[in-house]
């Protein structure tokens, strides 16, 4: 089959950009990838659970197994800033086949690894390929999707975001039931190279490659920057002390002073056309408007999502399937409602959405703050349905008005952008709300208070301040719109084209 690309603009299809039509072959690229990502998606989660069982296996303590899960994000950190430079240098093959190619290695190796440091090389390799699936997914569709239909593929990436980390924690607990820790790889393993396989033969390129030059300095102010901040984050709610701490306050200073270095750079490569992280994207006021958004939802999420477990373990004495099957129907409900909600998103915009997603998402997460261990198992789960009910009316929405106004130009760059605060956000969401609750707790029983008590106290402290958190979006959500996609500075070359790249046969190798 001959490689699919676009070729020489004289010679491309002509497509109204008002047309909400994908047509089939573009469709199968887009279905390709969106099976990719669920796949690299489910394996983020799919540890998490298995790290008991590691630590018996491995002999290894539960601080060296935590960095199965650390190393995983400090990768994801470095790399994805990076793919806004890939996506554009590379064609969509090339980066497609590089990042599944690696996901599958490094799952391969992981469920062969004969010890802890193999099994932590691999699971790094396993986040290089995860990193540049999901900004190579968005950007993608920006390039192949009109502005009128959007909010239904949107919808389709938002069931990947969603569901795959909800189930992953449950199809774990199940295997882990009866099967070793390496049947979690040896079940993921099968369907990335089946995705690997059919995006080998099916797979066309998206746009055309431009030559561009990788700032060498960038890049290493970038791994530091985005990885010591995540780092320091993750270990804010371990770590004895908290920021006084060494392990944490060096990686926080060394990763704040390598950000603040890398922004200036971007700012200066930006006047010349080459950064690694094109920070005009934040130009665009509703793209500023959706990045805060989501960062706001990312926290409470990734808050929640490592409270409940906490809260049901530890206070409740569910075990990890049990747990993971309490959780599981939010996941599945994010997934059934994000389809609809982005075919309305298509028809009324996002703020008659987002307005009762952050309403909703914030009443739940104060009411959160006031479980205890009399609460009954049905009123957790109605709160943590409605709490998926809010988050579906929020991702949806605001991803398709964040990159929707960026021109072509941009469409990788906001799209890594937007995937590296994710990570952001996720540890910083997490290190402060398990501080708040780990230090509440604390202080109490240095007071005489009983641990359980305490420990209540400590999560009504930590849910609360993540409902005052989300109140924030509330305003935010209220200033949301459907923007247009303007010139870039008056620069006609940045601006939206007038024909809209389609997959045709020929042209750029």
């Amino acid at each position: 089959m001959p490689e699919l690309s676009r070729p020489a603009l004289d010679q491309e299809r002509p497509m109204n950009v008002a047309s909400p039509t994908v047509a089939p072959r573009e469709r199968a690229v887009i279905l390709i990838l969106l099976i990719a990502t669920f796949v690299v998606i489910l394996n983020e989660t799919i540890m998490n659970v298995a790290l008991p069982r590691l630590m018996t296996d491995l002999r290894i303590t539960a601080s060296t197994a935590q960095w199965l899960s650390t190393a995983f994000m400090l990768t994801m950190a470095v790399v994805i800033p990076v793919t806004g430079f890939l996506l554009q240098r590379l064609s969509t093959r090339t980066v497609f086949l590089t990042a599944m190619t690696l996901f599958s290695v490094g799952t391969l190796l992981a469920a062969v690894s004969p010890g802890f440091v193999p099994l932590l090389l691999a699971r790094i390799v396993q986040a290089c390929g995860t990193a540049i699936m999901l900004p190579l997914l968005m950007t993608t569709v920006l390039t192949l999707v009109p502005e009128r239909g959007r909010g239904a593929v949107m919808g389709q990436i938002s069931i990947v975001i969603s569901v795959a980390p909800a189930i992953g924690p449950t199809i774990s607990g199940l295997i882990l039931q009866a099967l070793s820790w390496r049947f979690m790889f040896l079940f993921v393993l099968p369907i990335a190279l089946g995705a690997l396989a059919y995006g080998a033969r099916m797979l066309g390129n998206v746009g055309t490659p431009r030559r561009l030059t990788l700032d060498l300095v960038s890049v290493p102010l970038s791994a530091l920057g985005f990885g010591g901040l995540v780092y320091a984050l993750s270990r804010l709610g371990e770590a004895p002390g908290g920021l006084s701490n060494p392990t944490v306050s060096g990686p926080l200073l060394l990763g704040s002073a390598s950000l603040v270095a890398f922004l200036w750079r971007q700012v200066l490569l930006g006047r010349q056309g080459t950064p690694l992280l094109d920070l005009r994207a934040f130009r665009f006021p509703m793209f500023t408007l959706g990045v805060g958004l989501m960062v706001i939802a990312m926290m409470a999420l990734f808050g929640g999502a490592i409270l409940l477990p906490l809260y049901l373990q530890n206070l409740r004495g569910l075990n990890t399937l049990q747990t993971g099957l309490l959780l599981l129907p939010g996941g599945l409900l994010m997934g059934l409602l994000a389809p609809p909600i982005g075919r309305w998103y298509d028809r009324v915009g996002p703020r008659p959405l987002v307005v009762p997603g952050t309403l909703l998402m914030t009443l739940v997460l104060f009411a959160l703050g006031r479980i205890d261990t009399a609460t009954p198992i049905w009123t957790l789960l109605a709160l943590h349905l409605a709490l998926s009910g809010g988050l579906a009316l929020l991702f949806t929405p605001v991803f398709t008005s964040a990159l929707g106004p960026l021109p072509p130009q941009l469409h990788s760059h906001g799209s890594a952008i937007l995937s590296t605060l994710q990570q952001v956000a996720g540890a910083a969401g997490t290190a402060l709300l398990v501080t708040l609750m780990a230090g509440r707790a604390g202080s109490l029983m240095t007071q005489g208070v009983a641990p359980l008590p305490a420990q209540v106290e400590g999560l009504h402290l930590a849910f609360t301040v993540s409902g005052a958190i989300a109140t924030l979006a509330v305003g935010l959500a209220l200033l949301l719109r459907r923007a247009p996609q303007p010139a870039l500075d008056g620069n006609p070359s940045l601006a939206e084209p007038a024909e809209r790249p389609a997959l045709v046969t020929g042209g750029h190798p």
